[in-house]
């Protein structure tokens, strides 16, 4: 595990080979099996779709797919940015596919969903199109699969107002967008990224809502831990997110995808997310999950049930 190190304000990567540590128990998922797993999958098939938790390599997929829970993914499967943590595919990606949204709510619909939870890979070359997919898939989901909650986990659209707008005025009932990590990883781990961008996104996000009949939509946002950042770093985040109100925060282990990504600095311990847990909620979120196996969309539906906001 090559360690990140600074020098003269520059995030440099250790290449020192090291000894491989195996994975603590705390770590250990489910293998994917089941009926219901398959089903699930050859649905995507059959649909031309993608799911982040098939292209994001996610430990919980087993769990969740059982469960009928799968986060799809829009836009195509290759990302216009390469985030040194992220598995999911990078490169040109193809025209954006009209028809998509429409075969995402028929999929959220014949799986009986309660809680739909959609995203998309950065489409940096047409931030309005992207937008109008997750308003479409909106709009489609509220026809085909009326009752189920949506939530979408969002880019930040290069921080342009209008795509932010449309995805606010479509009002989906939790929009979420990934903080990720640190300020001073950004350059290395979030590539294309910026701090303050992602963060008046969320502000932006709560406060045009709250102008709405029906008041603000629920926010919420990830992070992921063990890339070279501190402790007194991730709290300084969580201040920050919480002054902007946000309602949701969700912190995961970071786990390497393969050796052309992000070296891991460490593997933090069960104590250690628990105390991360217990600071978060004392800044005034009003749910924090906070665990080893932890992702964005984990227990999605059970969060929105535990805020009483969605």
């Amino acid at each position: 595990m090559a360690p990140l190190v600074q020098s003269e304000g520059l995030i440099q990567i250790d290449l020192t080979p090291r000894k491989p540590v195996a994975k603590p128990g705390w770590l250990k998922a489910r293998a994917p099996v089941g009926e219901t797993f398959h089903a699930l999958k050859k649905l995507a098939r059959d649909l031309n779709l993608h799911t982040v938790c098939e292209s994001a390599h996610c430990p919980n997929i087993g769990e969740c797919w059982n469960q009928k829970t799968a986060t799809f993914m829009m836009l195509g499967n290759l990302c216009t940015r390469r985030c040194g943590f992220c598995a999911v595919p990078k490169g040109r990606p193809e025209p954006i596919d009209q028809d998509e949204p429409r075969r995402v709510a028929y999929a959220v619909a014949q799986l009986g969903l309660a809680h739909a939870v959609i995203t998309s890979v950065n489409r940096d070359d047409d931030n309005l199109g992207g937008a109008r997919a997750f308003v479409g898939v909106i709009e489609e989901i509220r026809s085909q699969a009326p009752g189920c909650q949506i939530e979408v986990l969002t880019p930040d659209f290069q921080g342009v107002p209008e795509a932010r707008r449309m995805v606010v005025d479509a009002r989906p009932e939790i929009l979420n967008h990934n903080i990720e990590t640190v300020p001073r990883l950004y350059r290395v781990a979030k590539s294309g990224g910026r701090y303050e961008r992602s963060l008046e996104f969320l502000r932006a996000a709560k406060a045009e809502s709250a102008a709405h009949a029906k008041g603000a939509i629920v926010t919420k946002t990830g992070i992921i831990v063990g890339m070279g950042e501190e402790m007194h770093e991730l709290l300084g985040v969580f201040r920050d997110l919480a002054d902007r109100k946000v309602d949701i925060l969700t912190v995961g282990q970071y786990l390497r995808p393969s050796r052309d990504h992000l070296p891991m600095s460490r593997f933090y311990t069960p104590d250690e997310f628990a105390f991360l847990k217990h600071e978060a909620l004392q800044m005034g979120f009003r749910h924090v999950e906070s665990g080893p196996l932890v992702r964005s969309s984990y227990h999605a539906h059970e969060q929105a049930q535990s805020t009483g906001l969605a």
